[in-house]
C-alpha cells in the first residue's frame, strides 16, 4: 500500500474504521517529495537514534527505520497505536509509545539515547512540544518536523520582525533555525486550513549558560514579552520576584551590556538576552 497515496490512505483509514481528528491536528502527510525532503534534511545515518511524534499511520516512520539505526515513536491515539503496533510487529529497531508526547519526559529519551527529533508534528501541540524540546535537559542534537508556516516563521524570525517573539528567543538560543520549504495544504489528507512548514533546527553552543542561567533565561524571557510594548527598563522593574534590583541598579547592568533601556523586547537579539542573564545572576 503507497501511504502518499490519497486513495490508498483513505482506503486504509475506511478499513481500520478511523476518522482523522481535527481537534488532535491529525492531517497525514501524502506527498513523496515532501517525506523525501524530510528525511534528506534529518542526515539520518545507522549510528542515529530518532524520535518521532505523532507517526500516524506510519509514513514517515517507515523511512526513518530504513535510514537511521533505531526509532522511538509515540503515538497518542489509541487505535492508531493498535494499527501500528500490527504494522511493525517484526521490526526490531522499533521502540512505539502509546502517549501524549506532552506527558512524556524528553529529556528523558534523550538521556536514553536520542539525538535527533524527526516528525510531521500533530497541529494542536506542535508549538508545546518544540518548547518542551528547548527546555529539555539534555536538548537533541537536531529537529526537522513539519509545522503551521506561521510557526516555522516565528521560529526563525530576527528582532525587530513582528513575528520575533519568545518562541523565536527560545529556538535560537540553542539553535541554528531554518525554514527549509512551505508545504501547501494539498500535500497531507485530509487537507488542512493553512500553509505548513519544514522546519530545520541544528544544536548550537553559541550562547552558553549554566543550568540556573537557562531557568532565569526562559523565565525572565517569558515575562518581558509579556510587556512586549514596554520598555525593557521599565519592565524589569516589573518582576520582583525574579529581579530584586533597583531601577538605578537595572539601569547600570542595562548600560554594561549595551543595551538601550528605551528598547523593548522584540528589539533585543539573542546574544544580548544571555548576556543581560549573566549579568543579572553575577555572583549567583
Amino acid at each position: 500500500m503507497n501511504l502518499t497515496s490519497p486513495s490508498h490512505v483513505r482506503a486504509l483509514l475506511d478499513d481500520i474504521g478511523f476518522k482523522p481528528s481535527k481537534l488532535l491536528g491529525q492531517n497525514f502527510l501524502i506527498d513523496r517529495n515532501i517525506l523525501d525532503i524530510i528525511i534528506k534534511t534529518a542526515g539520518l545515518t545507522s549510528a542515529d537514534h530518532v524520535l518521532e511524534i505523532g507517526p500516524g499511520l506510519g509514513v514517515v516512520t517507515q523511512q526513518l527505520l530504513d535510514k537511521a539505526g533505531s526509532v522511538i515513536a509515540v503515538e497518542k491515539d489509541k487505535r492508531l497505536f493498535a494499527y501500528l503496533q500490527e504494522k511493525f510487529k517484526d521490526v526490531p529497531n522499533l521502540r512505539l509509545i502509546n502517549a501524549d508526547m506532552l506527558d512524556v519526559d524528553t529529556g528523558e529519551l534523550i538521556e536514553s539515547g536520542v539525538q535527533k527529533v524527526v516528525s510531521n508534528l500533530p497541529y494542536s501541540v506542535g508549538s508545546r512540544i518544540l518548547v518542551d524540546m528547548m527546555m529539555a535537559e539534555p536538548n537533541p542534537e537536531l529537529i526537522v518536523v513539519t509545522v503551521q508556516f506561521e510557526v516555522a516563521r516565528r521560529l526563525a524570525a530576527q528582532p525587530d520582525s513582528k513575528e520575533y517573539g519568545v518562541l523565536s528567543v527560545w529556538a535560537q538560543a540553542g539553535y541554528d533555525v531554518e525554514m527549509v520549504k512551505s508545504i501547501s495544504p494539498g500535500c497531507f489528507w485530509p487537507k488542512p486550513e493553512v500553509t505548513s512548514a519544514i522546519v530545520c533546527m541544528k544544536k548550537h553552543d553559541h550562547f552558553p549558560l549554566t543550568c540556573m542561567q537557562k531557568k532565569v533565561f526562559f523565565s525572565l524571557t517569558k515575562k518581558m514579552f509579556a510587556y512586549r510594548r514596554k520598555q525593557l527598563a521599565s519592565s524589569l522593574g516589573r518582576v520582583p520576584d525574579l529581579i530584586k534590583m533597583s531601577q538605578k541598579e537595572i539601569g547600570a547592568i542595562l548600560e554594561n551590556t549595551g543595551i538601550d533601556a528605551k528598547s523593548r523586547p522584540e528589539n533585543i537579539g539573542i546574544a544580548k538576552w544571555c548576556e543581560l542573564v549573566k549579568a543579572l545572576t553575577y555572583g549567583k
